[in-house]
């Protein structure tokens, strides 16, 4: 089987996408062996979205992931670069709005969102970290960052399990259940190039975010990552004794900036 070319120039990464969007929930759906529903709901619950909050979901697809984050009431943006991923996820949930954009360059103002998320797709950006200094540009201060990812599993016999089932058994299922194996071919070859856990979480680290853990889930196959935008708290300091002559209040500015390190018991979990 041939090695996939993983440049990821973004026009041939998109018409690949393009070419399988019409059957793509189903073959991700036999693919993953149904785990795809228990990833989904993990990440909507690690996102929490809120009625009447705005909620962008990068790489969105044909909106699954969205749809599960509309449900709580929430303003649920989809983004994504693929053109047929969006007519077929337009199709699919009319509802939701979808915008065609390109993960490195948001067409959205600084602060717009209260959360963004990613799920599947950071992997397919020519440069990462360039999405990720993006996403936390268009975070609001205190904003959440959720990303679920293909990863590395934690142990050395389930990593060998997924490599072959990834090298040997995944082109026969894809053979059968998709129209295009070649895209399925850079998906798995992909999947084995991107760095592990802990590099991801360097990487959120680097972009600003703070408060940064992740879980694993099925063993480390999928890793749920989060991270957050520092706020800015304005706090008021009154007058210490009524008697006293009166001064201005004084506005005290503060940068919540709590970094999770490994033992903390008070360390958020996604």
């Amino acid at each position: 089987m041939a090695k996939a070319d993983l440049t990821k120039q973004p026009k041939e990464v998109a018409e690949m996408f393009d070419g399988v969007a019409k059957h793509y929930d189903r073959t991700n759906d036999v693919l993953s062996m149904g785990n795809s529903f228990i990833w989904r709901l993990a990440t909507t619950r690690s996102v929490a979205p809120v009625a009447g909050e705005r909620i962008l979901d990068i790489a969105a697809g044909t909106g699954t992931s969205s749809a599960a984050l509309a449900k709580s009431g929430a303003e649920v943006v989809a983004a994504d670069f693929s053109a047929g991923m969006i007519g077929v996820g337009r199709q699919k949930h009319p509802s939701i709005t979808f915008v065609e954009a390109d993960a490195m360059d948001l067409p959205f103002e600084d602060g717009e969102f209260d959360a963004v998320t990613v799920s599947f797709g950071l992997r397919n950006v020519e440069d990462p970290k360039k999405a990720l200094a993006e996403m936390y540009r268009v975070l609001k201060p205190g904003g959440r960052l959720v990303i679920c990812e293909f990863s590395t599993p934690s142990r050395a016999i389930f990593r060998a399990g997924y490599g072959a089932y990834m090298r040997y058994l995944m082109p026969s299922i894809v053979g059968a259940a998709s129209s295009n194996p070649e895209a399925y071919i850079y998906l798995a070859d992909s999947i084995r190039e991107w760095p592990d856990q802990v590099t991801l979480s360097q990487w959120i680290r680097g972009a600003g975010f703070t408060r940064v853990a992740y879980r694993n889930l099925t063993a480390g196959v999928v890793a749920l990552h989060r991270g957050h935008k520092p706020a800015r708290v304005v706090t008021r300091r009154a007058p210490r004794k009524a008697a006293a002559p009166k001064k201005p209040v004084i506005e005290t500015v503060v940068d919540i900036d709590v970094t999770t390190k490994p033992g903390n018991s008070a360390a958020p979990k996604p």
